[in-house]
Formats: structure tokens, sequence, C-alpha cells
């Protein structure tokens, strides 16, 4: 069964239970007027929350589904699964014809399950599997192929779960697009993943940043059961966005230390713990290493002018 709570009272206000059997997964739309859902029967569902009435319902025999997710407003379900040769798959649907998936694609043949997260602001598509170490990320189109695959983070820690960080608490300044609280029980961490678009500018950038859904709900808990639908109140990002300043804090100088090893100072250079350090120390190195061919440039051109000035100077005759 789905139970659907108003949380202003702690009541429990409608039940669903149209499933036959365990209930894997669900997912609300944009506006809460559908509830999609996957169970153990190998079903994928489209629910009208507020009555319980099945609209659409698929009987996935070729590819058994475990995850669902609504791709924001697109009218289109993304679901994970797994393939009739026991590989870990991925489908995306149409919510109004659940006949055929419009695609399908195979990911790996790995046995643990894929969970599916997407960013409707960005049109990004993570897939983290259960026991691995890595993140795929892929771009959702509207028009064929659908999915266009874009990288994948990769790390040796494998992750048991993993949570995310609402839009509005990202750091916008530093372009960070999404960020994932990875769960790693071997060691007892939480670890922060950041997702950084690499771009180096002075201003707030919208095309990475439009409109996001605020805090602030659209509907009451009367309103959303007697039928009404809107879509969320939107909330610009711009607000968080902090200038970096150019105040530099010096701390007071203490005694050095140093840990040295094959001739390298540990303690004074610290090398890259994740993807996303490596990628800013990158950047950081090229923008030094351009900075320095400037310089150099710089200092040939002095060193010709005053050599051609020594010149000049010497061919002077001594009379004048």
């Amino acid at each position: 069964q789905v139970l659907i709570w108003n949380l202003d009272v702690g009541e429990p206000v409608k039940m669903i239970d149209c499933h036959t059997d365990v209930i894997l997964c669900m997912s609300f739309n944009t506006d809460g007027s559908l509830l999609a859902t996957t169970c153990k029967d190998k079903k994928l569902r489209v629910v009208e929350p507020r009555s319980g009435r099945v609209l659409q319902e698929a009987s996935c025999k070729n590819h058994r589904v475990n995850r669902v997710v609504f791709l924001g407003s697109t009218k289109r379900l993304l679901t994970t699964g797994v393939s009739r040769w026991n590989t870990r798959q991925i489908a995306l649907w149409d919510q109004e014809d659940l006949s055929m998936p419009l695609i399908e694609e195979e990911i790996d043949g790995l046995s643990g399950l894929l969970f599916p997260f997407y960013d409707a602001d960005t049109h990004m598509l993570y897939l983290a599997g259960k026991g691995d170490g890595n993140i795929r990320y892929y771009e959702i189109g509207s028009e064929k192929p659908y999915l266009s695959y874009l990288m994948e983070f990769r790390s040796p820690a494998p992750q048991k779960g993993l949570g995310v960080m609402p839009k509005h608490g990202l750091d916008v300044s530093a372009c960070e697009v999404f960020r994932f609280y990875k769960l790693i029980t071997l060691k007892g961490l939480i670890e922060p993943i950041s997702m950084i678009v690499p771009r180096r500018s002075e201003t707030y950038q919208e095309d990475i940043y439009p409109m996001t859904p605020g805090t602030e709900p659209a509907l009451t808990p009367d309103e959303w059961l007697s039928g009404v639908n809107r879509d969320p109140i939107l909330m610009s990002l711009k607000e968080g966005y902090k200038r970096n300043s150019k105040i530099v804090f010096k701390a007071p100088v203490r005694e050095k230390k140093s840990v040295v090893v094959n001739g390298i100072d540990l303690l004074e250079n610290v090398p890259p713990r994740t993807e996303n350090e490596l990628l800013r120390m990158f950047f950081r190195q090229q923008d030094e290493i351009r900075r320095l061919k400037d310089e150099l440039s710089q200092r040939d051109i002095q060193i010709r002018q005053l050599q051609l000035e020594l010149k000049n100077f010497r061919n002077i005759p001594k009379n004048n």
C-alpha cells in the first residue's frame, strides 16, 4: 500500500491499494497530479494519487523494473532494472502510453541496484549503482536518441546509498550544479560529491541556474485533496551567488613542519583527493602557466629592447 499523509495534522488521508506485491519505488510528477510506482510483480504503474485509480500499466517481462523517476515536466518516465539476460538496464517511457518503452539501454553486467537521479534544470540524469564506486551522467533530450552519455565520476570506495542536496543549498559561485552525499559503510563515512561545471567567470551563470522550485508550497493539503493542480513556486538562485572577495586573510605564522618523501614535502604539497579537486588544481596550474608565459614573453621583449639600446649607444661617435 501507499499512504499519503497530511503533515499539518499528522494523519494519513489517502490509501492506494492497487498493488498485488511489495512496492519497490515511487515518484511524483512535477505538480503532484500523478504517481508512478514499480512493484515486485514486475509492473510499472501510473496512478492518480487522489483517487487511487490506475491510469497506465506496463507488464515488464523483458525489463524487470526496480526504480522509477519522473523526468520533470517532459511527460516521460525513466526506470532502472534488469534485462532478460540479467544485465543492468535503463528504459525511457511515455507516461501516456506504457505499452512499449521508447528506448532501452543496457548499462553493464553487475548485480547492484541502479539509483536514478534527475536534475530538471540542467536535463541531466545521474545513475549510481549500489556497491559501485562510479556515478554515470547523461543528458536527456526531447528527440532521438533521447539519452546522450557524457562522463562518469569514479571512486574506489563503493557506495551503499546516496542522498542529494536541494538546489537552493548548492554553491552557486563555484558553478556547482548537483551534490551527492555518498554513504560508505566500509569506512563509516558520508562523503560529499560535487558536480561542478568547469567555468571561470565573475558573473552569475544564468544558463545553468534557471528558475528552480523553491521552499514555499504551491498548494495547501485541502486544495490538493480537492483536485487542484499547480506547478511549484519557482525561485532564483542568484541571491546565493557570492563573488570571491579579493581581501586576503593572513594566518598567523607558526613553526613550519615538514614530511619529506622522495624529495617532496607532503605537508606543503597536499595531493588532490577527489576528481573535482584534481580538476580545480589543473585549471589553477593552467592559469599559472599562462601567466608565467606572458610574463616571460614580456621579459624577452624588454631584453631585446635593452640590447638594441646598448648597441646604439656603442655606435655613437665619441666626439658627440
